[in-house]
């Protein structure tokens, strides 16, 4: 008698310990989730940011080049003059 109420006890606290393990990893799974919910919104904001600047640079490079070319056109039509 004895030995069948340690093995039921045993079978209960076994069982309760596979639902808390189940619980935990249903936790953790849920965590991990919002992690990389959050961070694929950081390398999509990282990826913009980067596309940005390159259009910056871009910009700033044609910009010199149509000022240089002025710059040149306006040096050698004073340099006739």
């Amino acid at each position: 008698m004895a030995a069948e109420r340690d093995l039921h006890e045993m079978i209960v606290e076994t069982n309760r310990d596979v639902k808390w393990i189940c619980r935990t990893l249903e936790r953790m799974e849920a965590r991990d989730a919002e992690m990389e919910t959050r961070l694929r919104a950081v390398e999509t904001w990282q990826s913009e940011k980067i596309g940005e600047e390159r259009r910056e640079r871009r910009a700033a490079a044609w910009a010199g080049g149509v000022v240089g070319g002025i710059v040149a056109v306006v040096v050698r039509v004073m340099g006739r003059g």
